[in-house]
Order: structure tokens, then sequence, then C-alpha cells
């Protein structure tokens, strides 16, 4: 289920950062005191009293400069603002009201979406410095101090008061797929296949989908909702501002995305950004299907399909538990067992393991590989649940974190694998301190 999108933007320089990185307890966002540190938009989840949503980081919005950075970070934000249900738009309170703030308020309305407006940098809750944002005309400005945390409580209720009421049960009702890959891998071409007929434009032109397209389709009873995207190149064959857009959408439709179809042009070499889409999916916890495309076009052998699959798990490695079909979208040979694909990995990715079952897996996997140890002091596991699904989510309870080894977590995942498959998804094992586990068990 999706979650509510926030974008946090302003002129350069008002601390949107430093309230970005104080609200998700992290250092995630880099803050500097300088205009267009932050170029792309960052995202992160958040929860405050119950609300759960996605925050958008954003560089500084730069309405009039002509330069070719700001005109970048300009387009950033503006994908923000438009895929963003609340938008946040952050002031300067020392400084006060500038014409620039007015521009970006006037921009903003446009949108015709909930906005907050925060007035930063009043780190003694001088609230006299906020009237004069009244005249931007979007209601009670809010003081805050980003770098001390003053006011954010408030800000952040007005943010969740704004935040759209989700129909939970229509939601989960629908998986969503998002179709994703480089320009002209066959991505529309299989939509098409997938859908029994032409809902977009099929074009041996790379480039012709601009945008995401969804479609709405029932297979088994089940209700799916399609979305093709445009091809996503690298950043360095990306000029234009239209295609620029169009791959940020591409992007915000694999954070969206039950599930991916991760389309491969078979008839090519696996290329470097075929291998960095994989990655981003993988990053953003979603299950997927690797579509190898184009297979009528391939001379194949007795041996073909192995040595293709050789080469995937060589490059792959990050993603081994990845599931792939062979098709032709243009003949349609195979693509039936696509979404028998979708349906399987989703289930993988649905998977919840009762704790017991669980516990006596990973006391297994202990008992037979000690885990490590430093200066005569070794990693206790002490308890393991499942916290969440979509990914599977598991948190290790353990005597001391420290002691923990990537190899020995990587083990771990082995084990978890071996016993429960988790085919076509990633899944996340977290580790915390004894001392974590009441406060776990309190929320």
């Amino acid at each position: 289920m999706a979650k509510p999108l926030v974008a946090i933007v302003g002129r350069p320089n008002v601390g949107k950062s430093t309230f970005f990185n104080k609200v998700i307890g992290k250092r995630v966002s880099i803050v500097e005191d300088k205009p267009g540190v932050t170029r792309d938009r960052l995202y992160f989840d958040a929860e405050w009293c119950g609300y759960n949503f996605t925050m958008i980081d954003t560089g500084g919005i730069e309405l009039k400069s002509e330069d070719k950075m700001w005109k970048h970070i300009k387009l950033q934000a503006e994908i923000a603002v438009d895929v963003a249900d609340v938008i946040v738009l952050f002031v300067d309170g020392k400084q006060g009201l500038i014409s620039d703030d007015i521009d970006i308020a006037n921009y903003l309305r446009r949108s015709k979406k909930p906005i907050v407006l925060a007035v930063n940098k009043l780190d003694n809750n001088e609230v006299e410095k906020t009237y004069e944002f009244y005249e931007l005309g979007l209601g009670e400005p809010y003081a805050v101090s980003g770098e001390q945390g003053k006011g954010i409580g408030d800000l952040l209720d007005a943010i969740c008061k704004n935040l759209p009421k989700i129909d939970t049960k229509q939601d989960d009702d629908v998986i969503n797929i998002a179709v994703v890959g480089k320009p002209n891998a066959g991505k529309s071409s299989l939509v098409n296949r997938l859908l029994g007929y032409d809902r977009v434009i099929v074009s041996n032109v790379a480039g012709t989908t601009r945008d995401a397209i969804d479609t709405a389709f029932t297979y088994d009873g089940q209700k799916y909702n399609l979305i093709d995207t445009a091809g996503i190149r690298r950043k360095r064959s990306i000029d234009e501002s239209v295609e620029s857009y169009s791959v940020m959408r591409s992007l915000a439709a694999i954070r969206r995305a039950d599930v991916c179809l991760i389309v491969i042009d078979s008839g090519e070499e696996l290329s470097e950004q075929d291998i960095r889409i994989c990655g981003y999916v993988h990053e953003q916890g979603k299950p997927s299907v690797i579509v190898m495309n184009k297979w009528d076009i391939v001379e194949k052998d007795t041996h073909t399909i192995n040595k293709y699959n050789a080469r995937l798990d060589e490059l792959l490695k990050f993603m081994d538990y990845y599931d792939a079909v062979y098709v032709s979208a243009k003949t349609g040979q195979r693509t039936d067992k696509i979404m028998k694909e979708i349906q399987l990995v989703y289930s993988e990715a649905s998977k919840r393991i009762t704790t017991g079952l669980l516990n006596d897996i990973v006391q297994d996997a202990v008992s037979v590989v000690e885990p490590p140890s430093h200066n005569g002091k070794r990693l206790k596991v002490l308890f393991v649940t499942q916290n969440s699904a979509n990914p599977p989510t598991f948190v290790f309870f353990v005597n001391d974190v420290e002691l923990l080894h990537f190899s020995y977590k990587r083990y771990l995942e082995n084990c978890l694998r071996k016993a429960f498959e988790f085919k076509g998804t990633p899944i996340r094992l977290v580790f915390r301190n004894k001392n974590e586990e009441e406060a776990f068990g309190q929320r």
C-alpha cells in the first residue's frame, strides 16, 4: 500500500534538509550552509502519532534562474510537488518575507494541493516574526527551528491533518505492477500483450512512452494495476527536461509498485544500466520478475538459456533471489507465464513466518555456525521476530550489535532463504541491542 507523500520545498538555504533530518532521526540528507547542496529528491519514510507517510526532500527552488544546474533542481522540485499529497513550504524567519517566497507560494497554489507553511530558523520561538508571512495567503505560519527541533511537533500535526484518508481495503485489493527497463526493451509491447489490446503506443523509436500509464485489469479474480513507464536512461544520456521528468516518474512508479517487471532486451549484452535498474528495484524492497524479452531473435542451442542464467547469476549477485522468465512480447512466446510469476513473487513478499518457527530456524543456524566474537565477547542472538512483510523484515535482538559482521548477517539471510525461499523478493534483516526489546514490544 502506497504511503502519502509529503514534499518539503522552498528557496535555497532555508533549512529544509535540517528539518528533514530531525524528523527522520538520521542524517540521510546532506546539510550544508550553501545553496544547491540537495540537488535531487530524497525520499524517507516517517511516522508521527500513528500516521505513516513518505517525506521528499528537495533542492531549493530558483524560479527565475537560467543556470542549468538550478533548472535541474527546479525540475526535481516540480516532480516532488506533482506527486505529493501535501506540500510543506519552508521560509526563512530570520531573513523575513522576500519576493521569491511570494513567487514560490503563487506557483505552489496552482497545484491546488494542501500547503503547510513553516517559518524556520526561529530558535527562540519568536512567533511575532511569523506574522508577515500571512501575506502569502497559505493560512497559519508555523514557527519552527529545524536546528533545535522546536515547533516540529506542531508542524507535523498540521501535516498529518492534511494527509489524505486512505481506503485500506480498496488499496489492498489492487496489486500495482510497474513495468520498467531501458528504452526500447519492449516494455510497451509487453504491456499490450499482457492486456490483450493496444493500450499504449508501440514504436521501435526509443522513448515513445514519455510518462507512466496506468491500466486496471483483472486476472484470476485478482485486481491489478499495470504501470507502463518511460525507459530509464543513464544520467549522462538525459538532455531533454521532458525526458528527465519521465525518468523521475518511472522511479516514482517503482516506489508505488507492489511488484516490478524488469524488462531486458535478450538480443543485447546485459548492460550497466540494466544492472542499475535492478539495483534500484532491490533497494526499494520490491519483489520483481526479470523479463528477458525478445527471446525470439536470439540464436539458441541446448545450452543457451543456461548461459544466460549464468550471466545473470554473475551480474546480479546482490539479488541472487531473482526470478527470470524468457519471453517474446512480439510473438507471445511464454508471456502466459508472466502473470503466474507475478503472483508467485508477490505471495513470497507477503509471506509471514510464525515467531516460534523463526526462532527454531535461527537457533539451529547459530548452533551450526558460531557467531563472531571480538575481544573475548561473542555475539548472541537472543530473539527474532518478523516485523513486517512486503518486503519480509526480520528484527534480531542481540547482546551487542557492534559484534555483528556483515558475513554473518549474510549467513543468517541465506539460512532464512533456505528454510522459506522468498523467491523473487528481497528480505530485510534488522539488528537491535537487547535493551531495545522492551521499547519494541511496547510499540
